[in-house]
């Protein structure tokens, strides 16, 4: 049975994830089937907008559903990720390009592979429920479904604070930050998504979007600005270890957990985009690089297993933040040759 419901309503292609159990956690197969609904509807006359929400009142969608390429790496079978990942990518690519308006409605839970769906399009509505983040560097990976380029155009420093620290964002926060356009209550949205359906355009959105609600990380900005000034992991950890505050204290502990080499594989990647092309095929082609090599080469076996797999979230990183190099930084991210992603 699929896990997405995929059909026309009105002037509408309405795509619905339908695995509320599982937090709506994207497989292989959603991905896939997303993509083919794209592909089906973009020279379709009667579809003149698509609407991308989900089932459940808990998530929109926590991520993508890694536990299959998890055991295949323990096998040596590292060609099942790399699978999941170019693919998925492929799909975030035309999500972000669609010559078309596609209107994502996120709530609850809307992380890693979430954000790779809902948002890069070109219409993101949010309602109170929703909690955004990018929570790679604590399973040894990196943010990737296009989310480096999200960070790298978030104000200040604000990129590599989410980024190192997972930190998670509410509705205003995520608005702030370049997560979400419109702020609508959530019990609006079936009237709007009737609305965008009938006419076919997105001009209920701009009637229907309400004040942007507070956002704690806009009152902080110039505190992790300072914070996190640096490109160098090091610099950052003696930064928040020599600061005090609420939000020292949270990143310093949030930096101490999560994974060394992600975490400067992260700044790093986040800094290619600031200072040269940032489009979003620059993005997922420098986290393919990545992705290709981390199950193999990185600490993504070890981080799945303590936080998804035994859940004793100990994980036993392999490198300390002294011991990740430049160079092993830069191996991660050279060119794959002819295994580059192709879009």
């Amino acid at each position: 049975m699929s896990d997405t419901h995929i059909r026309s309503n009105g002037r509408a292609g309405h795509i619905t994830l339908t695995r509320p159990k599982a937090l709506n956690a994207l497989s292989y197969d959603m991905c896939m089937e997303i993509e083919a609904a794209l592909d089906a509807w973009r020279d379709d006359d009667t579809v003149t907008l698509v609407i991308l929400d989900a089932e459940g009142e808990k998530a929109f969608c926590a991520g993508g559903d890694i536990a299959e390429i998890y055991r295949a790496g323990l096998k040596g079978e590292f060609d099942t990720g790399r699978t999941f990942w170019r693919d998925e990518y492929r799909m975030n690519a035309k999500l972000s390009e669609y010559p078309k308006p596609i209107v994502s409605f996120l709530h609850g839970f809307v992380m890693g592979g979430g954000v790779g769906l809902g948002g890069h399009v070109s219409h993101r509505v949010i309602g109170d429920s929703a909690q955004i983040a990018m929570p790679e560097c604590g399973i040894g990976f990196v943010p990737d479904v296009g989310g480096s380029l999200l960070l790298s155009r978030a104000p200040g420093r604000l990129g590599a604070y989410l980024g190192l620290t997972a930190a998670r964002m509410g509705p205003g926060d995520a608005l702030h930050a370049g997560f979400a356009d419109f702020y609508i209550p959530e019990a609006r949205w079936e009237a709007l998504k009737s609305a965008l359906a009938d006419t076919g355009t997105v001009a209920a959105l701009e009637a229907e979007a309400q004040a942007t609600p507070e956002s704690p990380l806009a009152d902080a900005q110039d505190e992790i600005d300072r914070l996190f000034a640096s490109d160098s992991l090091p610099e950052i950890k003696a930064a928040l270890d020599g600061a005090d505050g609420e939000i020292a204290e949270r990143a310093a502990k949030a930096v101490g957990r999560n994974a060394p080499l992600s975490m400067a594989l992260t700044l790093t990647m986040l800094a290619r985009l600031r200072s040269g092309e940032d489009g979003i095929r620059s993005a997922l082609k420098q986290e393919y690089r990545v992705s290709h090599r981390i199950v193999e080469q990185g600490e993504f076996l070890e981080g799945v297993r303590a936080q998804i797999i035994d859940k004793d979230r100990n994980p036993q990183w392999r490198f300390s933040i002294d011991e990740v190099t430049e160079d092993r930084v830069a191996a991660l991210l050279a060119p794959l040759g002819e295994e580059e992603l192709a879009l």
